[in-house]
C-alpha cells in the first residue's frame, strides 16, 4: 500500500472518531427534558415542543408535567394529541389579576399533564415529544421558564427545575426554558407600480398602416383578375384549335 494510501485512511479514520465523539458529546449533553419554540417573537404565539428522553436503565417514563408561568400567563393553551397518552389541562386562579393582549386575566392554565398507557410509555433509548400551542408571549428579552416534572414506572420522579446561570455550568437539572425576541416586523405593503401601457399608434402611423394595407388589397385584386383572364384565354385557345 502506497504511503499516501495510508496517510489518506489514517485521516479518514480519525475524522470518522472524532465525529463519533463529538455526536456522542452532544447527545450526553442534551440528556435532559428540554423545550424548543417555533416563533419566539413577543406578542405572537408560537408551539413549544418538549423533547424528553428516558435516563433510567430500569424502568420507563410514564407521565411528564409542565408548568406554566402565573407572573406572566398565557390566555391561550392547546395541547397536540401524542398517540397513547391523555393530556390535561390544569387551571388555577392567579395570585392577582394580569393584563394580557388588553384583556384582564384572572384564571389560566397552570400546567400541561400527560400520563401515558402501558404500551406506550418511554424506554430505554427512546425519547417522546410532547407539543403546546401558547400565546400571547411577552415582551421582547423575556425568559420564560418551564420547569417540568418527570416520572417513571419505578416511582422515581425527578424534577427539571434548577435554573441556568450564565457563565456558571449547566446545573444537572436544569428547567425547560427560552428567550422571547423582537416582535415580527409588519409586512409593509409592496410599492404599487404602475400597469405597463402600450402607447396608442400616432394618427400618422395609423394612416400610414391603413394605407399600406389598401394598397395591398387593390394589389392582391389586380394579380387575380389578371390570372382569371389568362385562364380564359387559354380555354378559348384550346378549344379553337380542337375546332380546326
Amino acid at each position: 500500500m502506497k504511503t499516501s494510501h495510508r496517510r489518506t485512511l489514517k485521516t479518514a479514520c480519525a475524522a470518522t472518531m472524532a465525529a463519533g465523539l463529538l455526536a456522542f458529546g452532544v447527545s450526553a449533553a442534551s440528556a435532559h427534558v428540554n423545550v424548543n419554540p417555533d416563533d419566539p417573537a413577543a406578542g405572537g404565539y408560537t408551539h413549544l415542543t418538549f423533547n424528553v428522553p428516558n435516563e433510567s436503565a430500569t424502568a420507563k417514563t410514564n407521565k411528564l408535567e409542565v408548568s406554566l408561568p402565573s407572573d406572566k400567563p398565557f390566555n391561550s393553551v392547546s395541547v397536540k394529541p401524542v398517540e397513547g397518552w391523555t393530556a390535561e389541562l390544569v387551571t388555577t386562579t392567579l395570585p392577582k389579576p394580569v393584563t394580557v393582549a388588553g384583556a384582564t386575566v384572572t384564571k389560566a392554565v397552570s400546567s400541561v399533564v400527560w400520563t401515558a398507557d402501558a404500551a406506550h410509555q418511554i424506554g430505554q433509548d427512546e425519547y417522546q415529544a410532547f407539543s403546546i400551542s401558547v400565546g400571547v408571549l411577552p415582551d421582547a428579552g423575556t425568559t420564560i421558564t418551564l420547569p417540568a416534572t418527570q416520572t417513571y414506572t419505578d416511582g422515581t420522579v425527578v424534577k427539571w427545575d434548577e435554573k441556568t446561570v450564565e457563565g456558571q455550568p449547566e446545573p444537572e437539572h436544569p428547567a425547560p426554558a427560552f428567550v422571547t425576541t423582537a416582535s415580527d416586523a409588519t409586512a409593509s405593503p409592496a410599492p404599487t407600480s404602475s400597469p405597463s401601457v402600450t402607447p396608442a399608434p400616432s394618427a400618422a402611423t395609423s394612416t400610414t398602416s391603413s394605407d399600406a394595407g389598401s394598397a395591398a388589397g387593390w394589389f392582391g385584386l389586380a394579380a387575380g383578375l389578371i390570372g382569371l383572364a389568362a385562364g380564359v384565354t387559354a380555354l378559348v385557345r384550346t378549344r379553337s384549335t380542337k375546332a380546326k
